[in-house]
């Protein structure tokens, strides 16, 4: 029964309520106190566990991330690295005047000041590669976060979220693999950067540090090579290219992958125009617009072979790392007008050798082989090519009075004039389409074609190598014929049979043991055991001079020569010469069954005009370290061969040869020279050695597989004649030197003559030492008898 609201209620405990609602009737019990909702305790405990776990965690993931901070920090180059830090630059080689004849490197780069970057181009990097470059440090979080998220969905393929900034510290101190452990790397890298350096050094060394493929790296070196132009001058769609690379040198190659390369500069520009950079029309314009490659073809260095001897002695001081990554500056010993004197000398001297021996017609055709004449490519086209070259080119069509064919992506054309020498009249009997020609390309042109005359090329070789007399300085080098089909270097590397070039060894040795030019010898038949020599002529001229026999280059005087002081004293006198070859102790070393070096020779025949002193030939003056520091400096190495007055009477035999003898064409010269030729059996090797005053140089002509040059093929017509064509311009403007026995000659005449009375002085007398009377005549009536007694 329900209580009455007078009576009092009974005051229950909570738990008895709750156990006893059930037991009675709802409308029996009074409405409960209406009280504020709250959570369940267990909801509660829930929040608080939550929360801890997220503390935890949130201190788990920090010093997680600073425990991997400072574990990825430790092997890291400290900031302060950078500001040293010097990319791999070129290092560069320069004449004996200060020109720029080559260099050496691993990344080609040209490093270059932020203001040597086109605004445009600045601009074109940032919209595409990071567009809050001016306001972040160093990371962009937001990007970062968008990468995560990519990388999510995608199941950890890596999204790119670096900035310039990273970018530059993984290309510098980081590999390019892609983890999570590089990625903080980069970032703390990043970080220090944008803290120790400007926005504009940050931009300057990125530009100078990025790869942007075929060997460019840094906007500079990729201007000039694509574009042809410096980095400053770039227009709008070569700016937005370039800008384009970064992302895959390779994949967006404009020349291997031109669409591609196309699509990814539209996309740059895409870019530019939403960031306001351009404006639509602008943009519009720019994406019709196509590639415009310039690509800069390489140049065939003008000394190649020279240069190549030049690496491989840096290497060999330097280590190959400095040498082509240090950026060093190389004064070498090169004159630049003698060296392209020296090419042109060896190229036109081989083709008239060709000439001579007529047209041979043994042709490769690409079209037999299977190939086209559109694919075909020559070695000879991978350099630059212009007038004065001998190149290789494919024939595109053969007329009877018309040649057109392709040499790289130039036409020349060949008319009846250009292939005359070849005795046949019309074109198209002479060669046929797809045929592989040797052509010199001429200065004229007609129409777009290049005017060229045909030549032959039978695989016929030379080498030239010029010193400076006081120095050892190597003026000039070629090693061959074509250093792109080529590159061993036959100046200083292959060894050849001297055959009368020889001789001087001999006359030297012969000389030493009290032999007079004006001793008499008999030149006739003479067996030594069994050996029977004969001369080159296959005759006999009796007795003669030894000037005249050397002269002559007659081969029984010097064999008898050699017999008579012995044939290991000759070979001992060339040992003492420089010659570094075994030399066999049999008698016809003496007329050159020996194989030398023309380097070695060379430096030998300088000995004579520098009264006896050798001095080592040399490649280096001195090389400085990219801030001007010298690193190494070379000075001549000298040493006495043989006496002065041996020195000066073998001059006597040598200028014969260029007055008289063998050599005598070089009497055209009109200058103070001398020298000897030198031919093998059966032609195989043609030489000739001579001097200046100043210049000793040396040329050898011959094929590497030792075949005959042909008959009479000899020195003084295979190799005189480049010799001369070298020397006209190494003499050039030194029409007043003398060798030094002529110098002294003039002097000691000077001396000699009788000198005019000076006036005494009226009040004190005049006193000076008297000149000796006797001596200097008898040495000077001693050298004008021996010239005169050379005449035989």
């Amino acid at each position: 029964m329900a209580a009455t609201p007078t009576q009092p209620v009974e005051p229950r405990r909570l738990g008895r309520t709750h156990r006893l609602r059930d037991l009675h009737d709802p409308q029996d019990l009074p409405e409960p106190p209406r009280r504020r909702s709250r959570p369940p305790v267990r909801q509660r405990k829930l929040t608080g566990r939550f929360t801890l776990a997220a503390l935890l965690a949130l201190a788990v993931i920090t010093g997680s991330l600073a425990g991997l901070t400072l574990v990825y920090s430790v092997d890291l180059p400290q900031i302060n690295d950078l500001e040293r830090y010097r990319p791999s630059t070129t290092t560069d080689l320069y004449d004996q005047k200060g020109r720029i004849i080559g260099s050496f490197a691993l990344e080609r780069r040209v490093i270059v000041n932020y203001g040597d970057f086109a605004p445009i181009l600045r601009q074109a990097v940032i919209s595409i590669e990071d567009k809050n470059f001016e306001s972040h440090w160093g990371i962009n979080v937001f990007r970062v976060i968008g990468a995560v998220w990519h990388d999510l969905r995608n199941h950890g393929r890596m999204q790119g979220a670096s900035t310039l900034t990273m970018q530059l510290a993984r290309n510098l101190f980081l590999s390019s693999e892609r983890t999570a452990a590089r990625k903080v790397q980069e970032a703390y890298l990043a970080i220090q950067i944008e803290r120790a350096f400007t926005k504009e050094q940050i931009f300057t060394l990125y530009g100078n540090q990025i790869y942007l493929g075929s060997g460019m790296y840094g906007f500079e070196a990729g201007s000039e090579f694509y574009f042809g132009k410096h980095a400053k001058d770039l227009t709008l769609t070569e700016a937005a290219l370039l800008a384009g690379l970064p992302k895959g040198p390779s994949a967006y190659s404009p020349l291997f992958n031109p669409e591609k390369a196309l699509r990814r500069r539209n996309l740059v520009l895409s870019e530019m125009e939403s960031d306001g950079a351009i404006t639509h029309m602008q943009a519009e314009q720019a994406r019709e617009t196509p590639l415009g490659l310039h690509i800069a073809q390489p140049e065939m260095s003008v000394a190649p072979w020279f240069q190549e001897e030049v690496r491989r002695e840096l290497e060999k001081r330097f280590g190959s790392e400095q040498v082509h990554a240090a950026g060093l500056r190389v004064q070498t010993t090169l004159d630049l007008d003698l060296q392209q004197t020296a090419n042109r000398a060896v190229a036109d001297g081989v083709a008239a050798y060709e000439r001579r021996h007529g047209w041979q017609g043994k042709l490769e055709n690409v079209l037999a082989e299977g190939s086209t004449i559109e694919g075909y490519n020559h070695l000879d086209w991978a350099v630059k090519s212009g007038p004065g070259d001998y190149v290789h080119a494919v024939v595109s069509s053969a007329l009877p009075l018309e040649i057109h064919a392709r040499v790289g992506r130039s036409d020349v054309l060949l008319i009846q004039d250009d292939w005359k020498w070849t005795g046949q009249r019309y074109g198209d009997a002479l060669v046929k389409r797809g045929d592989v020609i040797y052509v010199h390309l001429q200065n004229d042109m007609e129409g777009l074609s290049r005017r060229a005359t045909l030549e032959e090329d039978t695989g016929a070789e030379g080498s030239l190598m010029a010193i400076d007399n006081t120095t050892g300085d190597v003026l000039a080098m070629v090693g061959g014929r074509d250093f792109a089909l080529s590159q061993f270097n036959r100046a200083t590397q292959a060894e050849r049979q001297t055959g009368s070039s020889f001789k001087p060894y001999v006359y030297a040795a012969a000389v030493e043991s009290g032999a007079k030019p004006t001793d008499i010898i008999v030149d006739a038949p003479v067996s030594f055991g069994s050996y029977t020599p004969h001369n080159y002529e296959n005759d006999y001229k009796g007795a003669m001079s030894l000037t005249y026999a050397f002269a002559e280059s007659r081969n029984i005087p010097a064999l008898k020569l050699a017999a008579r002081v012995g044939i290991h004293k000759v070979i001992d006198m060339a040992h003492r010469f420089g010659v570094t070859s075994t030399i066999p102790a049999y008698l016809p070393v003496a007329i050159g069954a020996v194989e030398i070096t023309l380097e070695e020779q060379v430096a030998s025949y300088a000995v004579f005009p520098n009264d006896g002193l050798r001095v080592k030939p040399r490649l280096i003056r001195k090389v400085e370290n990219a801030d001007g520091i010298t690193l190494w400096e070379d000075s001549p190495q000298v040493d006495q061969v043989i006496d002065q007055q041996t020195a000066r009477t073998m001059m006597t035999f040598l200028r014969a040869v260029t007055r008289m003898g063998t050599g005598k064409e070089a009497a055209q010269l009109n200058h103070p020279v001398g020298g000897k030729t030198g031919t093998t059996s059966d032609f195989t090797d043609a030489w000739f050695l001579g001097f200046s005053p100043s210049v000793t140089c040396g040329v050898w002509v011959g094929f590497d597989s030792r075949q005959s040059l042909g008959e009479k093929e000899t020195g003084a017509k295979a190799a005189l004649p480049i010799w001369m064509t070298f020397m006209k311009a190494a003499i050039a403007g030194k029409d007043d030197e003398q060798f030094l026995a002529d110098q002294d000659d003039d002097k000691l005449k000077a001396a000699a003559a009788p000198q005019p009375p000076e006036p005494a002085a009226p009040s004190i007398p005049h006193l000076h030492a008297s000149t000796p009377p006797a001596a200097p005549k008898v040495v000077s009536l001693k050298s004008q008898h021996a010239a005169g007694a050379a005449v035989p």
